[in-house]
């Protein structure tokens, strides 16, 4: 079971400054749309390589465009024995829609 994150939660441990890694598993060419300033980008396709890159140790929060690619990555992640691992709900759309208006969206 991997446990979800509405965007008002995640802006809220930004405003605290919560230390957690934001894992972005969006394509190289959705990043030149938006992005979050502070995430480590890592694409779906290439996760199942670079995973090691990501402290097992550290709260995760992952994202991508709505949050169905960064599901797949944080069930990914629980299978290779991650335990703090959550879901960014909505994904970065759900962020630009709720928290920041002025961010681009597609």
């Amino acid at each position: 079971m991997v446990d979800q994150i509405t965007v008002h939660d995640l802006k809220a441990k930004m405003d605290k400054g919560e230390n957690f890694v934001l894992v972005d598993v969006r394509n190289p060419n959705e990043l030149d749309i938006c992005r979050f300033d502070n995430a480590v980008h890592i694409p779906l396709h290439l996760l199942t390589t670079r995973y090691s890159e990501i402290d097992p140790q550290a709260e995760i929060i992952l994202t991508c465009h709505h949050g169905g690619r960064s599901m797949q990555a944080a069930h990914f992640l629980v299978q290779q024995g991650y335990r703090n691992v959550t879901n960014l709900m909505g994904g970065i759309d759900a962020w630009a829609s709720h928290i920041d208006p002025e961010m681009a969206r597609y």
